[in-house]
């Protein structure tokens, strides 16, 4: 890897809680292009894309004018990356902005796996949402389970299989979420699935489903996956789960692959969060995923 992009999205009007939008600005404050640098890698700070100040809302997809019309200026951003070589690394923002990035890494790509790295489903539906709120809904976006206005972009319906579609420490998804899942084949690998099988065979198993046939993963990181006591600074906080060790295992483990070739890393939120110690994690995850090790 030579180059990589950094773009920013001032995005929290696809979750029900206001300040992820200064996500990236906390991101950056950690470090993330230094550190990048110090890899010996080109980065490419793009800066950040901004939501318009109004548009209109349903109460099954709220603020869904200003999710989409953001969305469509990201999946322009993340395509032209690709277009150039470049590793495009998305800092959200709430996790609704996936839904212009993994597009625009499928279209360059043609087919992908996606590895989506959660404590939440993000599979719903406006018709199964129980809060209408839009980063609830980008995984069954980009999977063609809708809503379609969320994610096709270019007059184009272009969907990632869900076959190759993976969702790691799970822990609170709602009902028809996992009936959803189910239905539609995408592997998800629980809280308890981690307990059990240890998260080497997890990440080992999940590198394979994603990558089977495919020509690489794009990996979308919610920070709520990892425990609370450790990723204080982010809005929909799940107790239990990813301990700071397994969650740099994974990351350490998805380079080592080769495999992965684009990454949203998503909900970080100042206003939450403890001396920018979310922060701080977040840009680290990044450059563990970039090749950064502990000796």
């Amino acid at each position: 890897m030579k180059k990589v992009d950094l773009i920013g999205v001032q995005m929290d009007l696809g979750a029900g809680t206001r300040g992820v939008n200064m996500g990236p600005a906390a991101i950056r404050y950690a470090g993330v292009v230094k550190g990048i640098e110090e890899l010996g890698i080109e980065c490419n700070d793009k800066g950040d894309l901004i939501p318009k100040a109004k548009g209109e809302s349903r109460d099954d997809m709220r603020c869904f004018e200003q999710v989409v019309d953001l969305n469509e200026k990201l999946y322009h951003e993340v395509l032209d990356s690709h277009k150039e070589g470049s590793f495009p690394i998305v800092l959200g923002g709430d996790h609704s902005i996936a839904a212009g990035s993994i597009p625009a890494t499928l279209k360059h790509y043609k087919n992908i796996g996606v590895i989506w790295v959660d404590a939440h489903g993000d599979w719903n539906s406006p018709e199964t949402s129980p809060s209408g709120n839009m980063h609830g809904m980008p995984y069954s976006a980009v999977c063609g389970a809708g809503p379609d206005i969320m994610a096709c972009f270019d007059g184009e319906k272009n969907f990632v299989n869900a076959k190759n579609c993976v969702q790691i420490a799970g822990r609170d998804i709602d009902k028809y979420e996992r009936i959803r899942m189910k239905e539609h084949g995408v592997t998800v690998f629980s809280i308890a699935d981690i307990d059990r099988m240890g998260m080497p065979a997890v990440v080992e198993e999940a590198i394979r489903i994603a990558s089977e046939g495919t020509e690489g993963i794009h990996v979308s990181f919610d920070v709520d996956a990892i425990t609370p006591e450790s990723a204080p600074g982010t809005g929909t906080i799940v107790h239990s789960g990813l301990t700071l060790r397994e969650a740099f295992y994974l990351v350490e483990t998805l380079h080592e692959s080769g495999k992965v070739i684009a990454l949203d890393m998503v909900e970080v939120n100042p206003m939450l969060d403890t001396r920018n110690q979310t922060g701080d994690i977040a840009s680290e995850l990044i450059l563990s995923m970039l090749g950064k090790t502990v000796y």
